[in-house]
């Protein structure tokens, strides 16, 4: 049985940006960076940051160690410069997510104090718009949904 991840998984953004980092590092000097060279390179807070990181990454399969010296991590899937491409979604899709948005106001608005929840989600699905590029219905929502914060911070305070 091999030692390998049967299914790597996809670096999170800031992994990514770590990976990129000693990549490039990589790719200039010859060698791999100290951790404390990668903290500055990536505007980390402290070395225990990197090293979470890169244990993360060596456990996800996209960084490999060799034995225990100093400059001996290794990229193993190389990092691609293109951005991750997003799918479209489909008409029918976006329809139903702007009439659940759309319901979801009503059921706020007919609320006399809804709980702060519901509000949040709402904000949480106009975001969700915005990420699947569907950028003028959030911008739609936008101003209702200042309308609804406005009104329900002053019945949240009375």
């Amino acid at each position: 049985m091999s030692d390998e991840p049967s299914q790597v998984i996809r670096p999170t953004k800031k992994q990514q940006e770590l990976l990129t980092f000693i990549d490039g590092f990589i790719q200039e000097h010859g060698y791999s960076p100290s951790y404390r060279e990668i903290m500055a390179g990536c505007r980390y807070n402290s070395v225990a940051t990197v090293a979470l990181h890169v244990g993360n990454l060596i456990k996800r399969g996209h960084l490999e160690k060799r034995d225990n010296s100093a400059r001996s991590l290794e990229v193993v899937t190389k990092v691609s410069a293109k951005p991750l491409a997003v799918n479209a979604i489909k008409a029918s899709e976006e329809k139903w997510l702007i009439d659940l948005i759309e319901a979801k106001f009503k059921n706020i608005e007919d609320f006399a104090k809804p709980p702060k929840k519901d509000l949040d989600g709402l904000y949480v699905l106009v975001g969700a718009l915005r990420v699947l590029g569907i950028d003028g219905a959030a911008q739609g929502f936008l101003p209702k949904l200042a309308i609804l914060k406005d009104k329900l911070k002053n019945e949240y305070e009375s």
